[in-house]
């Protein structure tokens, strides 16, 4: 019988099972106003996991300032956050500019006790990075606004300044390649709605070098890497698979199930982030269900290569959780003979 390690290498590698397996995760303001109706959750199915956030994580109006010193507005309770404190706002601010230390990311000696532990048991062992690593750091770090000039007008300076957060994001991918982790995360979410923030050739001349260097290292070392990105990316979804992304996690209607098949499918394991904005949010149940089928079926494979997440946001009803969840839990053999 295979390890857990075993199963996901040949499930990443596209010699898994065909089974298409799904997580759902009820936001807490979504459970906190239905969590009478979603009793039906706890072993619902051997297909589907389901989670919630049963506590507020973070007050809304907070404010707190991070290891690089970018201070952010966290407006709603228990969702992400907004930069409004970037501090190399003015390109003066570069020269005194000091990085976060690589030795206090997390605890290493915890984590390297962790790894060897996971890897005796035959269990994947996971590393990652923070969400925002090179393309969302550079803009936490200048400002939305300011990149934008910055790559439009190629300022010379913008060299320092990625060096700046790729060397400190391959010092942290060093240290869990040295470790032994399994998998490796990234976050970075690449897209807008229906674009790149900038043009595919300038992601090409200024992100795509620290991608392909931090990934490569990785590969040349057996660890297989998975990134998470928001938004548009179909223009360079083959640079990222040439960078050496084994695992993506790309949202499915903004890029376009079509897409996806067209570029992805058979390329890389699609870890496929369901519809969060509209569909899934706003639909009924019977057309829940035909776009996880539609989902399924454009993109799974008796090789398999294919889970699904969705997130549960508000105000998606309680509804349309189950509808998702039956439909997940239907399509989930559909590719097993």
């Amino acid at each position: 019988m295979l390890t857990e390690r075993e199963r996901f290498f040949k499930e990443t590698t596209l010699d898994g099972d065909p089974i298409v397996r799904s997580h759902i995760h009820i936001w807490y303001q979504v459970w906190q106003e239905n969590e009478d109706k979603l009793n039906w959750t706890e072993k619902f199915s051997p297909y589907v996991s389901i989670g919630m956030d049963r506590k507020p994580s973070r007050p809304a109006g907070s404010v707190a300032t991070d290891a690089w010193g970018i201070k952010w507005i966290y407006p709603i309770e228990s969702h992400d956050g907004q930069a409004i404190g970037h501090p190399i706002a003015d390109w003066s601010d570069l020269k005194n500019y000091t990085p976060p230390d690589p030795d206090k990311f997390t605890d290493w000696k915890q984590a390297k006790l962790n790894i060897e532990k996971a890897k005796l048991e035959g269990r994947v062992s996971h590393g990652g990075t923070d969400h925002g690593f090179i393309f969302l750091r550079l803009t936490y770090l200048r400002g939305f606004n300011n990149f934008m000039v910055d790559v439009a007008d190629e300022r010379p300076e913008l060299s320092e300044l990625i060096s700046i957060v790729e060397n400190y994001w391959f010092e942290i991918i060093r240290r869990w390649v040295e470790l032994g982790a399994t998998t490796i995360g990234f976050g970075d979410d690449l897209g807008l709605q229906n674009s790149l923030p900038i043009s595919p050739t300038a992601w090409r001349k200024f992100i795509k070098p620290s991608y392909k260097r931090i990934l490569s290292y990785c590969k040349v070392h057996g660890v297989l890497m998975s990134l998470h990105s928001d938004g548009y990316i179909v223009d360079i979804i083959p640079d990222l698979i040439e960078c050496g992304v084994s695992r993506l996690n790309p949202q499915d209607l903004v890029n376009g199930l079509d897409n996806l098949e067209k570029l992805a499918k058979g390329k890389v394991y699609l870890h496929l982030d369901i519809d969060r904005q509209k569909l899934m949010v706003f639909g009924k149940p019977a057309e829940i269900d035909e776009h996880i089928f539609n989902c399924v079926k454009t993109l799974g494979s008796p090789n398999g290569g294919l889970d699904c997440i969705w997130y549960a946001f508000p105000p998606t009803p309680a509804e349309n959780i189950k509808a998702a969840a039956e439909a997940m839990h239907k399509y989930a053999t559909y590719w097993k003979k």
